[in-house]
């Protein structure tokens, strides 16, 4: 009898010590916004990605102050600012190491609600500010996930984000 409870006290020493060793990077995918390429994930105030081949990282001097990815040769940048009617959403899409806007692409914001529903939202590209823009309408307090689904000349370049109101 007391070798059997010996042995379940060291087992789950074991687990627990197998649990704390893990790597905390591990990330689970509930959401279920399509995409129609592989998607680099960030998430708020984070300096890691979730996704593999992903680098997430600041640039003080170049960043607006959101999420940032980089993926290959493209720096992806979504900043979200809450409106009296909604939420503002800025998405820059850049190429290059001096990070080049890009003016022609189409893109669109697959946006999850708190709720579990789904928008589907086209950015419109802001000359003025060298970025993409939408408002989403709704002040739904919780967490958004938000798939930027971007069409670079035939090209796809995806990013998911996500937001708190």
């Amino acid at each position: 009898m007391n070798l059997k409870i010996n042995l379940i006290i060291v087992s789950s020493v074991g687990l627990i010590f197998l649990g704390a060793c893990r790597n905390g990077t591990q990330s689970t995918n509930s959401t279920s916004i399509p995409s129609a390429s592989p998607v680099q994930t960030a998430t708020q105030n984070t300096p890691s990605a979730s996704s593999e081949n992903t680098e997430t990282t600041e640039h003080p001097s170049e960043s607006k102050g959101g999420q940032v990815i980089e993926s290959g040769s493209y720096h992806l940048e979504f900043v979200s600012e809450p409106e009296t009617d909604g939420t503002h959403m800025d998405f820059y899409l850049q190429k290059g190491d001096n990070h080049e806007a890009i003016p022609n692409a189409k893109v669109i914001a697959k946006v999850q609600l708190p709720d579990g529903t789904q928008k589907s939202l086209p950015l419109t590209y802001d000359a003025k500010g060298k970025h993409y823009t939408a408002l989403l309408p709704g002040k739904a307090s919780g967490k958004y996930n938000v798939a930027i689904l971007s069409d670079v000349s035939g090209e796809k370049v995806n990013g998911r984000f996500t937001f708190n109101r």
